[in-house]
């Protein structure tokens, strides 16, 4: 889906680091269920069960904390993601097992997330740069598969724009509010446009 962030997640180390790692863990749990806008720092520690101070031992801010949040939840994913797709080796099932194992990242994640999300900048900055790699890895899978004469020839730049821009409408919550699709959804959807474009007859 998505390429790994750079050292973005707090740095868990030292003494406390397994129940720091723990509850940096419980957070992006809530944060992906449930949403951030809403909550203050105050709202995160009552849900948490563990004192402010803790939670600023994690990072400076609500801000950093939601951003490094993120970051954590698109690391994982594309780790889940990446394992998914290794397990593949023909080119037309690499590329519907890589979209689809996208939509299954995203299928467990709230709505309202997505629309925190794409309102504060430093997260949706970081959902874009995920969705940019996205794209470039479909652009990978596609030339894996012409260059194996699975797929037809195809102008790939041109189909790699257009993926893009689509995968781009996702993330800004533009095709949800188009078509009502969540976001899993629209990558199902992608990828069965997809496939059926590109599969020779």
């Amino acid at each position: 889906m998505i390429e790994t962030p750079g050292a973005d997640a707090p740095k868990l180390t030292g003494r406390g680091a397994a129940r720091r790692t723990e509850l940096f863990d419980e957070l992006v749990a809530l944060l992906v269920g449930e949403g951030f806008a809403r909550f203050t720092l105050d709202d995160l520690a009552a849900r948490l069960r563990c004192s402010k101070r803790t939670l600023y031992g994690l990072a400076g801010s609500k801000e950093q904390l939601v951003r490094a949040a993120v970051v954590q939840f698109f690391r994982r994913a594309t780790t889940r993601v990446e394992a998914v797709l290794a397990a593949q080796t023909e080119p037309a099932k690499r590329l519907s097992a890589y979209l689809r194992a996208v939509a299954a990242e995203l299928a467990p994640v709230s709505p309202q997330f997505f629309d925190d999300v794409a309102a504060f900048e430093p997260a949706a900055e970081v959902y874009e740069r995920n969705t940019r790699a996205a794209a470039g890895r479909v652009q990978q899978l596609i030339e894996e598969g012409v260059r194996a004469g699975v797929f037809r020839e195809v102008h790939v730049a041109f189909a790699a724009d257009v993926i893009s821009s689509v995968m781009v409408r996702i993330q800004q919550r533009q095709v949800a509010a188009a078509t009502g699709l969540k976001d899993a959804e629209a990558y199902e959807q992608l990828a069965e446009l997809l496939l059926s474009g590109l599969r020779k007859a």
